[in-house]
């Protein structure tokens, strides 16, 4: 078994210096960091995790609150959390999925085991009912997400505002004024509105507002046969539509073949712009939609190292980040097709 003492005369320093290194308890220089990294690393030295966290009275561990997991663990979720997790192994930290609804009794059932050092919180709604109990309980904390008002703490989101703008923009540069928006539901995770769907719907109708369009907005349950039945019932109700952004990855299929099944092409009549969707998700689809990307991954390190820098340093100014989508290309976007009453008519193409 390899000892400290092995690790200091490898590496040509004190055992003391080992010890900050490997419990970080004391601030070593980089040079030296290395030196000694690079010899635990020769030497096969497995670091005691809990010896350090005795030592340096933190446990090295930061916890990611995940509420509903079997519902809501899609390919955008993974990037926010393939982020986090690169960022902590970077910052020497370890990162758990803590699969806790977003109820603050349950959170601070967790929060009382005293496993981890901080927490990162996804899926935030508006009035989120865990903010109250990480800022009682003086957990240090980062959200992925906004609440209504984010004043005061830190937090890394998706700027669904200029995603919005900028993807609406360009239907409307290819002619189309006929654009629906459809949504997942608002409480799907309790009695506070979830914050993406709100802050989008809420982009939208000004985009419509500020060109004079009709907002049309449909919310749809997370699943393809309910994008099936809204297609159906959103072209029955506007059958001059000439264009949907959806932002609900679990419905879009089912929207695709509703919109077919209406006898209706993608793009030829209708075009599809998914919003805040998953490139492999996308991609997926037939056929695979233009789409705008989360900056899943880039938002998930920012957090996490924004964590880790208020865990090292109480005062260190909150992070608050912004990031849009980033577009992707696809085939189901095209030029408006002047509306042809005849054309809604068409043969049944499931």
């Amino acid at each position: 078994m390899v000892r400290m003492q092995d690790v200091a005369e490898h590496a040509n320093v004190s055992i003391a210096t080992v010890s900050f290194v490997v419990n970080g308890t004391k601030r070593v220089s980089d040079k030296t960091r290395r030196r000694v990294e690079s010899a635990m690393s020769e030497l096969g030295f497995t670091r005691n995790v809990v010896a350090r966290a005795l030592a340096s009275k933190r446990s090295r561990i930061i916890a990611l609150l995940f509420p509903q997991l079997d519902l809501r663990f899609n390919a955008a979720s993974m990037d926010f959390v393939h982020g986090a997790s690169t960022a902590a192994a970077e910052r020497d930290h370890h990162l758990v999925v803590w699969p806790v609804a977003n109820d603050p009794t349950a959170l601070r059932g967790y929060l009382d085991g005293g496993l981890v050092d901080g927490v990162l919180a996804m899926e935030v709604q508006l009035e989120d009912p865990r903010v109250p109990t990480l800022e009682e309980t003086k957990t240090p904390f980062v959200l992925i997400g906004r609440t209504a008002d984010p004043s005061g703490l830190a937090w890394a989101d998706i700027d669904f505002e200029k995603t919005v703008r900028e993807n609406l923009d360009h239907l409307a540069a290819l002619g189309h004024e006929r654009i629906a928006l459809v949504l997942e539901p608002q409480h799907v995770l309790g009695e506070s509105a979830y914050a993406p769907p709100v802050r989008v719907e809420a982009a939208y109708r000004d985009w419509c507002a500020d060109r004079g369009f009709d907002a049309i907005v449909a919310p749809c349950r997370r699943d393809p046969a309910s994008g099936t039945e809204l297609a159906a019932a959103l072209l029955a109700e506007h059958p001059d539509l000439t264009a949907v952004a959806i932002m609900n990855d679990e419905a879009a299929p089912g929207l695709l073949r509703g919109i077919r099944a209406s006898g209706r092409t993608i793009p030829g009549d209708v075009s599809v712009l998914g919003v805040g969707m998953a490139s492999k998700v996308a991609a997926f689809c037939e056929p695979p939609l233009v789409h705008s990307s989360p900056p899943g991954y880039e938002l998930g390190h920012a957090a996490a190292i924004a964590l880790i820098e208020l865990l090292d340093d109480p005062d260190v100014e909150p992070i608050r980040t912004l990031l849009p989508c980033r577009f992707g290309e696809g085939d189901s976007v095209g030029p408006a097709r002047p509306f042809d009453s005849a054309r809604t008519i068409g043969t049944s193409m499931p």
